[in-house]
């Protein structure tokens, strides 16, 4: 057998592979490569590993996924051990569970940290990559891959006068280490979106008043959180592997049990009794009431109107209430799991301000003008999101072959085969990249399901003295075509989100996640794979001499 070692890419090359990111995902992955025999070097721009989890910190942030199934399966022994006390647990649980992680698998020592990446290139001559970061660092490998999440680029609005704010500005997504007290200050929380919801009701409680700015009204389900019971825990550990493979049998990777085919095939009655069923259980599983939510606009709309009728019962200002039940069909928009949040509005502190139409038009010194109001603020909390899916990779300078710019290249949106590598970028892999399912799944499984991929990718290429891989541009192209028109099949692509870069001014609107459902993507990749890695090209270690592997959609 050769030795991974045998196979670096000439001399002077560092690694045998380089990540980018000590998220879930670059963590997962450095453990599978080390366990190749590979050296392996990650770099991560935070001071502590787990991406979104340790990012994340401002109030109120949750998963909104149930713990027991948002966490590693690749190992049993780690799931047994690690003890959740949450239903959803919160940022600080998360981190240390990412923690533990590293210090179980003794990760630590092969992970950069305060090594933002602002350059990749590779080398035709050397078939290799040479990363640099923000320091000026380079360091060359023969594979790159990027971990860098799908909700890590913070997306920051540009509102005139921003800069000349008296008070104190914060995004959540960049919460400072050590916390913020609003004791006795005026707040502006501009976003409802997931950070938003979470982090609203939180900041209620502290602020001396809190001002709310909503561009678009969400759905919020209720997360009806809770201390986990110690019988269920052990249930569910004892059945770890059946309902794993339930959840991975799943459209999303999670184990939703689907109330009815559809929400048009029984009585109003039955409906409610299913809708409310699920409400009081909280929890993304509202989505699976009725499995045609996303192709009947119909069934979509007795859902919608459900939970419309629930705010107007939560929130007792009618006009308040009416701004907040969201006009576009449920689910259209990524659902929040929130606790308390309609609630919230009906605290004396707190105000709404609509600015859907009536748009802010500037950050005065003393707080926030929307039209001829001036609302005075002493802090801003910018809930505005991420440049989610490309944003992270875009903003790192990626040149392929030919110096061919990624940047360039996804101008008009972005283009890869499986969401796993890019044509004209050799060697180069992504996690839960564009056109993989990503963020429309269960992300763990997800991004376990892209590194067994690439591992076991780069395990067969050094047993078949292959040194190089490449996708070729007509599978890339079918690939691309095949996701946009399953994506309009879909309501999802129908609204304005951040799943088609809406958020972003800008950004060209491409519905970017693959949304076939996880087992049919799963089941993508190991055909590709049964047919000789379809629609990959190969070169060899002597003379690169190129493998073609014809594409069959």
């Amino acid at each position: 057998m050769t030795n991974a070692n045998d196979n670096a890419a000439g001399a002077g090359t560092d690694f045998d592979a380089i990540v980018v990111g000590a998220g879930f995902a670059g963590m997962y992955m450095l453990h599978r490569l080390r366990g190749q025999g590979m050296r392996v070097r990650v770099l991560e721009a935070g001071s502590s590993v787990g991406g979104t989890w340790y990012w994340n910190r401002y109030p109120g942030a949750r998963v909104d996924t149930e713990t027991m199934f948002y966490s590693y399966q690749f190992s049993s022994e780690l799931e047994q051990e690690w003890e959740w006390t949450e239903r959803y647990p919160s940022q600080q649980e998360l981190h240390a569970y990412a923690r533990h992680v590293a210090d179980r698998f003794g990760l630590w020592p092969d992970i950069q940290f305060e090594s933002p990446v602002v350059k990749s290139t590779w080398s035709e001559n050397r078939q290799n990559w040479t990363v640099e970061t923000a320091d000026g660092t380079s360091l060359t490998a023969r594979y790159c891959v990027m971990a860098t999440g799908c909700l890590s680029a913070v997306n920051t609005p540009t509102y005139k006068g921003l800069e000349d704010f008296s008070g104190s500005v914060y995004h959540t997504a960049r919460w400072p280490e050590d916390g913020v007290d609003f004791s006795g200050l005026r707040v502006a929380v501009i976003g409802t979106g997931s950070s938003g919801v979470q982090s609203i009701p939180v900041i209620a409680e502290q602020a001396k008043h809190l001002t709310v700015f909503q561009r678009t009204g969400n759905y919020v389900i209720p997360a009806h959180n809770r201390a986990l019971d110690p019988e269920k825990v052990a249930e569910i550990k004892a059945n770890y592997p059946a309902l794993r493979a339930k959840a991975r049998a799943s459209f999303s990777g999670n184990y939703f049990p689907v109330g009815g085919p559809s929400a048009m095939a029984v009585s109003e009655d039955e409906r409610n009794r299913e809708y409310e069923s699920r409400w009081q259980e909280g929890g993304l599983a509202f989505m699976a009431a009725y499995a045609d939510f996303m192709t009947s606009e119909e069934a979509n709309e007795t859902a919608s109107e459900f939970i419309r009728n629930k705010i107007r019962g939560i929130v007792k200002d009618p006009t308040m209430a009416e701004l907040l039940a969201p006009k576009q069909l449920f689910m259209c928009k990524r659902l929040c799991v929130g606790t308390d949040y309609y609630e919230t509005y009906n605290r004396d502190n707190v105000t709404l301000v609509d600015v859907s139409e009536t748009v802010i038009d500037e950050i005065l010194p003393e707080g926030i003008r929307v039209g001829e109001t001036v609302y005075d603020v002493d802090a801003i909390v910018l809930a505005t999101g991420f440049d989610a899916m490309t944003g992270a990779l875009k903003r790192i300078d990626i040149r392929g072959v030919d110096n061919a710019s990624l940047r360039d290249l996804w101008e008009d949106g972005p283009r890869a085969y499986l969401g796993l590598a890019i044509s004209k970028f050799p060697n180069l892999f992504m996690i839960t990249g564009p056109g993989s399912p990503s963020v429309l799944t269960n992300m763990i499984p997800s991004i376990e399901q892209h590194v067994d991929w690439i591992t076991d990718c780069l395990a067969d290429m050094r047993a078949r003295g292959m040194s190089r891989i490449e996708p070729e541009p007509d599978a890339q192209e079918a690939w691309v075509a095949h996701v946009n028109e399953i994506a309009d099949l879909s309501m999802r692509s129908t609204c304005s989100s951040w799943y088609l870069g809406s958020n972003v001014d800008g950004k060209p609107r491409v519905f970017m996640p693959y949304i076939g459902g996880f087992p049919a993507y799963v089941r993508k990749c190991e055909e590709v794979v049964e047919a000789g890695y379809a629609g990959f090209s190969f070169a060899e270690h002597a003379n690169h001499s190129f493998m073609r592997c014809g594409y069959r959609p």
